[in-house]
This record gives structure tokens, sequence and C-alpha cells, in this order.
């Protein structure tokens, strides 16, 4: 099984992003937010299709203030996609040398990347599995 879950967009202004889609015909299906990692993400999808859905990610900003700029397509975040097994599918990549940027520690959420270093979320179809070596002590490598 691998089905398209979400492409995800950092935005510095949510209520103004939000009124952009609401015109072009999206709706707000979900909406989480982080007091801890100082985050909101809002899940927008089209009527009927919201098994493929748009992510807004908003980082708060910092204590300071200071509120992070996107320039170069620093905006897009990842595509992601959900498979059947998360060990089985990284497992598969790596083999094919291809770096686990961040490990499936949690049984749930790893990250990979492209050749054109497009960064992929990959998350166990069903929940989670039971964290597992090789992955519990696998370091994050590089950026995802």
């Amino acid at each position: 099984m691998l089905k398209y879950l979400h492409t995800m967009i950092r935005v510095s202004d949510p209520d103004a992003t939000m009124r952009f889609f609401e015109l072009i015909g999206l709706k707000e299906t979900r909406r989480f937010s982080s007091e801890q990692g100082r985050f909101t993400l809002i899940y927008l999808a089209a009527p009927g299709q919201e098994e493929a859905e748009v992510e807004l990610t908003y980082n708060w900003p910092a204590e300071d203030g200071s509120q992070e700029e996107y320039t170069g397509g620093r905006n897009f975040g990842h595509l992601a996609f959900a498979v059947d097994d998360i060990y089985e599918t990284c497992q598969r990549l790596m083999d094919a040398g291809i770096a686990i940027n961040r490990p499936p520690r949690d049984g749930h959420m790893a990250f990979v990347r492209t050749p054109d270093g497009i960064s992929i979320e990959l998350l166990q179809g069903d929940g989670r599995l039971e964290p597992a070596e090789p992955w519990v002590s696998m370091p994050n490598v590089g950026t995802w």
C-alpha cells in the first residue's frame, strides 16, 4: 500500500493564507498546535477530496519576536506518503543507497530526500510499529 497524504508549505501569515486557499475552494479539515514545539499545523482539502490535503505549517515567532522568513523555495516543506511497513520501506531505501535523514525511531515517521533534494515524509499507515533497532539508535543525517 502507498497512499498520498499531503503537501506541506510553510506560511508566515496563516490567516492570509487561509483566506487565499478558501478563495480557490479549499476548506479547513483539521488543526493542531504545539506550545512546546511553537508551531501550528492547518490542514486544507477540496470538498470530497479530504484524503489529499495541503498542510500549512506556521512556525510561531521566536521568544524575541523575530519571525522566520522563507526565501528561495524554503516555504515548500515535503510530500507525505503512508506505507504498510515503515521499517521495511526504509530498509529497502537504505539498501538502494538512499540516506534515511530522519529514521523511524518512533515506529511512525521517517524523512528521506529525492535525488533533487525534495523532502519526503513516510508515515506508518496504521499508526505505529513498536520501536526497533537499528532505527531506535540511528541518528538524524543532514536536513529533512
